[in-house]
């Protein structure tokens, strides 16, 4: 076949099939390894782009959302950058609602890519750049007046099963065929929490003793039943002190770990000059909490996680600062 053969219809087909990196730079004075699913590849440069994808296909096959329907969506704009792509090139109208706590290269890349944007004003207690649980009402609020007054689609994240079948039909399995099944543990630092809940599905129908662990912000371990006493952390997508989450089962949590904001920082910094892999704040959680795996009980042992956005949606912020 030509290689001029070789293209696809749309950026929606370049969505998942993600590359799979050992991290072996990092782990190499380790006993262990850490397989890291680089999501910021796709082309919204974040994971999100597979919800966005699978909930919007799935409406659509549903009928609930009908041609040239307005898409509204609460977002740290990871999921409105999928979803204004996704939503741009299916012809539909997309309102991202977001908090100015969030980092404005997100909102300007929704904007590059067509949606609206509508931001938010944080609470008065709210630290600029770090979204509390109580900034994320606020932005529902907004949100849920939107869809009301356009009789919009809710593309709705934390809720549509979309999210979870997107991790579980596709990247959960992308996982076990690209280490050929050799992961002892798994990760994730709990935003929505589909990707968790998607993918431990999957790994443990795969092999019912991988051990899924749930990721939080230190100090906001609320899903773990903690109080948080630290609403204000810097991991921007999560930790917004929640006390569950709809994909996130209690048949799929082998435990919780939690990861400091200097050390999700310090992993970001370790996945870039390290293995030159510019990732986000929540990447680094991720890695750290990996590497609290390898440090203990799951020493020798492969854990996976996800690389979940791109580096350069934080400049503006004290990640790289």
């Amino acid at each position: 076949m030509s290689r001029d053969a070789f293209y696809l219809p749309s950026a929606i087909e370049t969505i998942g099939e993600t590359p799979m990196v050992k991290l072996s730079r990092i782990t190499q004075n380790l006993d262990g390894h850490i397989f890291a699913k680089l999501e910021f590849l796709n082309p919204g440069f974040s994971k999100k782009d597979r919800i966005a994808r699978q909930i919007i296909e799935e409406a659509e096959i549903n009928k609930t959302l009908t041609p040239g329907q307005t898409v509204v969506e609460l977002t740290s704009g990871n999921t409105g950058t999928g979803l204004a792509i996704v939503c741009g090139v299916k012809k539909y109208p997309f309102v991202a609602v977001m908090s100015r706590g969030n980092s404005m290269e997100r909102a300007r890349m929704m904007k590059a890519l067509g949606a609206e944007v509508v931001l938010v004003d944080q609470l008065p207690s709210s630290t600029p750049g770090a979204v509390s649980g109580g900034d994320i009402e606020e932005v529902e609020k907004v949100a849920q007046k939107i869809v009301k007054e356009r009789n919009a689609f809710r593309a709705d994240q934390f809720n549509h099963q979309g999210n979870f079948n997107a991790h579980y039909l596709h990247t959960g399995p992308e996982m076990i065929r690209q280490t050929k099944g050799q992961i002892d543990a798994f990760c994730d630092f709990a935003g929505s929490g589909g990707t968790f809940g998607g993918c431990s599905a999957a790994l443990k129908e795969f092999k019912k003793n991988i051990k899924c662990f749930v990721v939080e912000p230190q100090g906001a371990a609320t899903l773990a039943g903690k109080k948080a006493i630290q609403p204000n952390h810097r991991i921007q997508g999560g930790g917004y002190s929640r006390t569950e989450l709809t994909y996130i089962k209690p048949n799929l949590v082998d435990g919780y770990l939690e990861v400091r904001d200097e050390d999700a920082r310090l992993c970001s910094h370790r996945l870039a000059k390290e293995e030159g892999l510019f990732a986000g704040f929540s990447s680094g959680a991720n890695l750290a909490a990996a590497l609290q795996l390898l440090n203990g009980a799951f020493a020798g042992k492969s854990v996976c996680i996800t690389l979940n956005d791109s580096g350069l949606k934080y400049l503006s912020t004290d990640l790289w600062g």
